[in-house]
């Protein structure tokens, strides 16, 4: 059975075309140990930031080269009359030019989940990473960035609520815990590495009685988030801001919920933050406000879904102390907070497996929601958010869990749910009615800036596999090109 025509969808600010289509032999057969080293290699490499093509084999012969010229269009996406050899014994390579520049995806392969294509240009102005989905013949182009520092592309003026952000569920609970506690499967450090910019931080107080003790424990919901001793709040934040001094182009957002066991209040937790953590406006952002990028560089931006000590409402002028999601829906598809700075899906009670499908659906709407929103741009130099009508933070919880049942813990339900939603932000998410053929036709209707919001993860970075993150990050282009057109 013939493969389908492939389409491919360029998700970049560039016109890029597709020049020329190489069909070349497979690899041939090997030895078993030389397959062990490869395939240990071909890992490596898959968990580097900056994954490469796979280069073609040297004695792969190309059985056929065809010359093409297909135009791909910024955020577009076009029907090839060019079909991907479903024959084990074949490959395809496709090159690609973009002002002059040529760039090779060396491998259509169904087994790499996103590759970075191979500059054929000595000194590259541009770089791209590729996602091939082979059950839809399906390829999308995003441009390739530094993960550490993605935010050093967007202008100071933009305001956060604007931006695509990746975020992590219960974010330090990385560690050996019981069953539903672990959400992560990587280290704050290395999340914020990969372009995780949103952190889910559950706390308790040590000792609310006393207001000299800063201890705050890491807690997801009545448990410690480790079998092996206390984690605590303070540690965190010092990874946070070695993160932030080694990249002060990026900013941290933080939301904090009291949880855990004990007699502690909201009001108690608020003050111990206030006097040992968040005094210091130089490193934290907490007027009751969503800000502008340049206002949150190089800082830890809180949203509380705390209550306020009765001092603490007068800060700010009267207006009282951080972003407020106080009054947080519980369990809800869709809801915003009575600020009006957030909202929130976040419906976790998937009691059983088949409830999977559910929460896909809810993530998915809320991902349109988000996608739909076009920012008010303030004019150059207004760094000030509270100038521009107000967008708020769109949360996007792709998390879910049911203690009781094995197939609903946080690592299965990611399983299924993060590769569900990294096909829905390759082929539709804020995508035109219709596709745009090789012809022209069937032309595409304008939607929004095509955000994300902020996307909230369990288990991104398991294994390497940091895709989820990438294509989130990715759709931050079409502001971008906005604010350089401004």
């Amino acid at each position: 059975m013939a493969s389908q025509f492939l389409v491919i969808r360029n998700l970049t600010a560039r016109s890029i075309e597709l020049k020329q289509v190489e069909y070349s032999e497979a690899l041939p057969t090997i030895g078993a140990g030389t397959m062990a080293n490869l395939t240990t290699n071909f890992t490596s490499l898959l968990r580097n930031n900056k994954t490469s093509s796979p280069a073609p084999a040297e004695n792969a012969p190309i059985v056929r080269s065809v010359d093409v010229s297909v135009s791909l269009q910024p955020f577009k996406t076009t029907q090839t009359d060019t079909r991907p050899e479903d024959k084990p014994s074949q490959s395809v390579s496709l090159t690609f030019e973009i002002d002059s520049e040529r760039h090779r995806l060396d491998s259509l392969a169904p087994t790499i989940a996103s590759t970075v294509l191979t500059s054929l240009s000595p000194e590259p102005r541009f770089n791209f990473t590729a996602i091939y989905l082979a059950q839809f013949s399906h390829l999308t182009l995003y441009s390739s960035t530094n993960l550490s520092s993605w935010m050093h592309a967007l202008k100071d003026e933009t305001p956060l609520s604007a931006l695509s952000i990746p975020g992590t569920h219960n974010s330090p609970t990385c560690h050996r815990a019981l069953p539903s506690v672990r959400c992560q499967a990587t280290s704050p450090p290395e999340q914020l590495q990969n372009g995780v910019r949103f952190f889910d931080i559950r706390l308790q107080p040590e000792n609310p009685q006393d207001p000299n003790n800063d201890g705050l424990v890491l807690v997801h919901s009545v448990f410690p988030i480790s079998l092996t001793g206390a984690k605590y709040f303070r540690d965190l934040v010092n990874e946070v801001f070695t993160f932030l001094d080694q990249n002060p182009s990026e900013t941290v957002i933080m939301s904090v919920k009291r949880e855990g066991t004990g007699n502690a209040t909201d009001a108690q937790l608020s003050r111990i933050l206030r006097d040992h953590y968040a005094g210091d406006v130089n490193h934290w952002f907490t007027a009751p406000r969503i800000p502008t990028l340049g206002e949150a560089r190089h800082k830890i931006v809180l949203i509380r879904r705390f209550g306020l000590e009765d001092g603490l409402r007068n800060e700010w002028d009267g207006a009282g102390w951080c972003i407020n999601a106080e009054n947080w829906a519980d369990n809800t598809p869709n809801a915003t907070c009575p600020s009006g700075d957030v909202c929130v899906q976040d419906f976790y009670e998937v009691l059983e497996t088949q409830n999977i499908d559910k929460k896909i659906q809810y993530s998915e709407e809320h991902l349109a929601r988000a996608a739909q929103c076009v920012c008010k741009l303030p004019e150059p130099g207004v760094l000030d958010a509270a100038s521009v009508p107000k967008q708020p933070f769109y949360i996007n919880f792709l998390t879910a869990s049911n203690f009781w049942k094995v197939g609903c813990w946080p690592e299965k339900i990611a399983a299924k749910l993060n590769p569900a939603i990294v096909e829905y932000l390759c082929t539709k998410h804020n995508e035109t009615e219709g596709v745009e053929r090789s012809e022209g036709e069937n032309e595409a209707v304008k939607r929004g800036d095509g955000g994300t919001g902020i996307v909230v993860c369990d288990w991104v970075g398991h294994k390497g596999d940091w895709d989820l993150v990438r294509c989130i990050v990715g759709m931050n282009a079409k502001l971008e090109m906005r604010e350089q057109n401004k």
